[in-house]
């Protein structure tokens, strides 16, 4: 896997130094990690494809124990820990493994990608929901609901969208989609309030995600775990491709 041209492992003081004071008007990501811990190994991968999503954030990443004067400047008590930078003015710093955080919080400091990320190969562009009415009847949310629960033949209401979830269940349940190598579409229940409500009443279903398939709800994670398992899942996918 080619490394990110803007992706350093960082091996001195100096070196990191050198970096840093390239150019004092770059954003800068410091990912402060250990080679034991696990959730440190899934981040370096989230940092690498951030690398990747930004080419102009310089992204340094400093193994916290071999290079503890580093470490030690900035505070750091935990890994991973995030240091985010402009020159060496401090935008913003956190810990532990949360890739939505992380990346919500570069993309309040760095200008959106020139060219869109590639979608997983099964995944399809989060769908949007027409805007609704300044007042929405019952009858006009249903219907919205209805038009958006048939977007693709398989749906998947989610907190966030498929690259960045913003609830643990609606990752799992992405990852399990994916595994499968079911394409879905997607909508952030989180950017319409009538539709999150809507959809608990017209579904009879009180939490999120909620995975449609040819219109019709099938469950949520507990349930769609337990359908791949079965291989119930595998025949209802089948019967929406």
């Amino acid at each position: 896997m080619a490394t990110p041209s803007n992706l350093h492992e960082i091996t001195s003081p100096t070196h990191f130094q050198e970096l840093l004071s390239a150019d004092l008007n770059r954003v800068s990501l410091l990912n402060f990690w250990a080679p034991w811990a696990a959730p440190c190994k899934e981040m370096n991968e989230v940092v690498r494809e951030l690398a990747k999503k930004y080419p102009e954030l310089l992204v340094l990443q400093v193994e916290a124990e071999s290079q503890s004067d580093i470490t030690d400047s900035f505070d750091i008590e935990a890994v991973p820990s995030f240091i985010v930078l402009r020159g060496h003015t401090l935008l913003g710093r956190l810990s532990g493994a949360d890739a939505p955080s992380l990346t919500s919080l570069l993309s309040t400091h760095l200008p959106p990608p020139s060219a869109p990320k590639p979608l997983s190969t099964t995944s399809i562009p989060p769908a949007s929901a027409p805007p609704p009415p300044p007042t929405e009847s019952p009858e006009q949310l249903n219907a919205r609901l209805q038009a958006l629960m048939s977007q693709h033949k398989v749906m998947l209401f989610m907190k966030g969208n498929p690259d960045a979830p913003r609830c643990g269940f609606s990752r799992k349940t992405v990852g399990l989609l994916r595994e499968e190598g079911v394409e879905f579409g997607s909508f952030d229940i989180l950017s319409d309030e009538n539709v999150r409500a809507g959809l608990k009443t017209l579904n009879n279903w009180p939490t999120y995600p909620q995975l449609i398939v040819n219109g019709e709800f099938v469950g949520g994670l507990d349930i769609v775990q337990e359908m791949i398992e079965n291989g119930e899942f595998e025949e209802i996918v089948k019967g929406a491709v």
